[in-house]
């Protein structure tokens, strides 16, 4: 089995999985309507349902996002870096507000844009 910081490569591709759909699901991305080219560390999208364009890079454990819609004028950005079994998020919404999240095995918690602790059991 294919290990990587003694994590397995399924456990690596679900914590990515669970990544990516939560940005996807924060910005209101159709996962079926966005066009991206690029490599696996580095890549473009485009939505063509909402209009939002996004750069992601990953590097390591980090992963960099910039979004932009050209419709609205409106950017976003986000990183996160995985620390172990934790995920450290955050980023700067449209509005402008800052927010923070944090992934653990047990829980996720953080700050929303709007100031609004949060805090989940898993």
């Amino acid at each position: 089995m294919l290990t990587l910081n003694n994590q397995s490569f399924k456990e690596v591709a679900m914590k990515f999985i669970k990544i990516a759909v939560a940005l996807l699901l924060s910005l209101n991305i159709s996962i079926a309507t966005a066009n991206c080219y690029g490599s696996a560390n580095m890549y473009n999208c485009y939505d063509t349902q909402s209009g939002n364009s996004y750069n992601v890079f990953k590097s390591g454990n980090s992963t960099y996002m910039q979004g932009y819609n050209a419709g609205t004028g409106s950017s976003w950005s986000q990183q996160s870096n995985t620390i172990g079994n934790t995920t450290f998020m955050n980023g700067t919404s449209s509005s402008g507000s800052s927010w923070n999240q944090t992934i653990t095995p047990n829980s996720v918690y953080g700050t929303d844009s709007r100031g609004n602790n949060f805090y989940r059991s898993r």
